[in-house]
């Protein structure tokens, strides 16, 4: 079938364009034509999603059937999306658990059971809820929205389990935050979640699906472990308790990358996966998407972090403040 994937030239793009190549469909892809070329066999198509102009343009009469949707970020985009691919019979939409009202810190429950931002506001959470319904109202029971949680594997520009890898392998005296290292955390690989995005397009299967990793497969500190183990490295852990880095200004998610304070981190996690499980969504085992994503790191050239995104990771000089006296 003609699939048509919105984005597709980085990360999770990518793995989409990748499997529905392995499963026979012609695939093309819509781009700015900013970040490279799409995995060979593909179709390369650029325009500017904000312009209402531009994707029937570059179509130009080359009609899709199916979509996978992982580039929306604005409500222009999805607008667009919506009045020129009202038709298909199957399109996957990658939204994110940010769609929530109440999340983080959540729990999150059954996804009928959550309301989800309807507000007028330009932000990350309310501008996914708003394509949602909007592409939804186009597309009609056809339309599934993926709510994800957190994405990793190679071909990752974001940085975060990356620097945890470089940090480690380096060796040494690592600083860790004390209570957060039995958090519970849960990921989903890339690769399974395109693969999966893409039978859900096939399937034309719709409604919404708290896409992301099971509840209790690791923790923070069994992921740090993993990551040990899988470079080989000599790392030794040093626990900072949280006091001190909040004191230090050590921002979580940013300066120790995935991690999340103990008022947020005891439920954020918390996210029901019914639904996901009943549909197949699974994911491969933790440590195999560590020591791919370090095996690839290792052998191609990294892409670069995406704009206005901060760069992950402990700076030096803060890390020697935080190792004193301890």
């Amino acid at each position: 079938m003609r699939l048509l994937v919105l984005g597709g030239t980085h990360f999770l793009g990518r793995h989409v364009v990748m499997a529905a190549l392995e499963r026979g469909h012609e695939v093309a892809t819509f781009t700015r034509g900013l970040s490279g070329a799409p995995p060979e066999g593909a179709r390369a198509l650029h325009g500017d999603r904000d312009d209402p102009a531009a994707l029937p343009e570059a179509l130009d009469g080359w009609q899709p059937e199916l979509v996978v949707d992982t580039s929306c970020k604005t409500r222009a985009a999805a607008d667009n999306a919506a009045a020129a691919l009202g038709g298909v019979a199957g399109y996957a939409f990658v939204s994110s658990l940010n769609a929530y009202r109440n999340w983080p810190p959540g729990p999150v429950g059954p996804e009928d059971a959550e309301p989800t931002w309807d507000t007028d506001e330009d932000g990350y959470g309310p501008n996914k809820a708003h394509a949602e319904r909007v592409l939804a109202a186009a597309v009609g029971p056809a339309f599934l929205t993926a709510r994800a949680g957190l994405i990793v594997g190679p071909h990752d520009p974001v940085y975060r389990l990356g620097w945890w890898l470089d940090r480690i392998s380096r060796g040494g005296r690592v600083v860790v935050p004390a209570e957060g290292m039995d958090q519970p955390i849960s990921l989903v690989d890339a690769r399974d979640l395109a693969t999966w995005l893409v039978e859900m397009a096939e399937r034309g299967q719709g409604g919404a699906v708290n896409a992301k990793g099971p509840v209790g497969m690791t923790t923070y500190g069994g992921l740090l472990e993993v990551c040990r183990d899988v470079t080989g490295s000599d790392a030794e852990w040093v626990p900072v308790p949280e006091a001190e880095l909040v004191a230090a200004d050590v921002q979580e998610w940013v300066h120790l990358p995935l991690w999340l304070r103990q008022q947020e981190a005891r439920t954020a996690w918390d996210v029901d996966t019914t639904r996901a499980l009943e549909l197949g969504l699974t994911t491969r085992p933790l440590e195999t998407t560590v020591a791919d994503t370090w095996a690839w790191m290792q052998a191609a050239e990294r892409p670069p972090l995406p704009a206005h995104r901060p760069a992950p990771g402990l700076p030096a000089e803060l890390e020697r403040h935080l190792l004193e006296g301890r």
